[in-house]
């Protein structure tokens, strides 16, 4: 995986905002549907850019503090839903199906003798990472394997034709992780990023904010580490996969749809390594795990919509590819006020 990200074509996105201002509607009263418009046209160096065909790939991974009751729901169900979403039973199968859009599940870690599913892409670097309450989570290798699983994704992708990425994740206990991660990179407290996550109880929530200060306060033993051992002590398989993709997809110029809290978790560490993958990152949705914001405050990017969804999979971001959507098609069928013979005085203030 190579460093750094592609330039953004300012010319295109300064074209874009001029044609912005000739289309027969007030200045800046499509709100950011012009700003989404005008961000594509920079990053594929188009004025007027088409619809793009975009991919799907869900990251799939085990976590060794499972064991410690962080989760509703037991380490087995990242396994079955796995599965799940091979059949096209997920939540976001159904999504990715409205939009035609390719979805691929790939097994980064889940913790399973068996191999992976028919139709699963199988890229297990592990079953599982260790405890991260009481050791680093994987080890140097281990991280490399998997940030280069997710650079391998985005690299097929390109290579498909693919504009636009969804990167999206399924581990029991991944929210955990996550917390730590936003607390590492923030300087936030648990007791404000950690939430419920699966949908723990009160005991539950304790306990997870509790393996979250452990697993901090472990760290912080060992000194400030740099951003790829932080990745490294309290991340995932799959976040690391999600992180690798992040890089990629920034250096062959292809931007990516940030989903939620994991998601957003694995964007964090990838600006931490590379701070210019953030200028090919959109943030679809806000979601109701109260850390979130966090993480997209650092990051300096302002989600789309808050439908108080905590589902992952990469599903938040798929409901914003109608607005991308219809955004890029205003911008390019509307008519100009000089094709439409129409003055450009328009009050602005209808």
């Amino acid at each position: 995986m190579s460093s750094g990200s592609a330039a953004i074509d300012v010319a295109a996105g300064d074209a874009a905002r001029a044609r912005q201002l000739q289309l027969t509607k007030p200045p800046g009263s499509l709100g950011r549907l012009e700003d989404l418009a005008c961000w594509f046209a920079a990053r594929w160096k188009n004025p007027v850019p088409p619809a793009p065909q975009c991919e799907v790939f869900v990251f799939a991974g085990d976590h060794g503090v499972a064991a410690r009751g962080v989760s509703a729901f037991p380490q087995s169900v990242t396994g079955q839903m796995v599965g799940n979403f091979a059949r096209g039973g997920a939540a976001i199968n159904v999504l990715a199906s409205l939009e035609g859009c390719r979805i691929e599940v790939v097994d980064v870690g889940v913790a399973s003798d068996e191999p992976s599913p028919p139709g699963v892409r199988n890229e297990r670097v592990r079953a599982g990472t260790r405890d991260l309450a009481a050791t680093s989570a994987m080890t140097t290798e281990e991280l490399s394997a998997a940030l280069a699983v997710g650079a391998r994704c985005a690299r097929a992708a390109a290579d498909r034709g693919t504009r636009l990425i969804i990167a999206g994740d399924m581990g029991i206990a991944n929210s955990t992780s996550a917390a730590c991660l936003i607390c590492a990179f923030t300087g936030a407290t648990p007791e404000s990023v950690v939430g419920r996550g699966t949908g723990v109880d009160d005991a539950g929530l304790a306990r997870k904010r509790d393996v979250v200060h452990m697993a901090l306060a472990r760290m912080a033993r060992g000194g400030s580490p740099e951003p790829s051992r932080t990745l490294a002590e309290l991340g995932g398989l799959e976040i690391a996969a999600i992180a690798g993709l992040y890089l990629e997809s920034a250096r062959l110029g292809v931007p990516v749809m940030l989903d939620g809290y994991i998601s957003t978790a694995a964007a964090l560490a990838a600006a931490a390594i590379e701070p210019g993958v953030v200028d090919w990152m959109l943030a679809s949705h806000r979601s109701a795990e109260a850390g979130h914001r966090f993480a997209l405050e650092k990051l300096q990017l302002e989600p789309l919509l808050d439908l108080r969804l905590r589902l992952g999979e990469g599903t938040g971001a798929a409901l914003v590819l109608p607005i991308v959507r219809a955004a890029l098609a205003l911008h390019a069928k509307m008519a100009t006020f000089g094709e439409a013979g129409v003055s450009g005085a328009i009050d602005d203030a209808k």
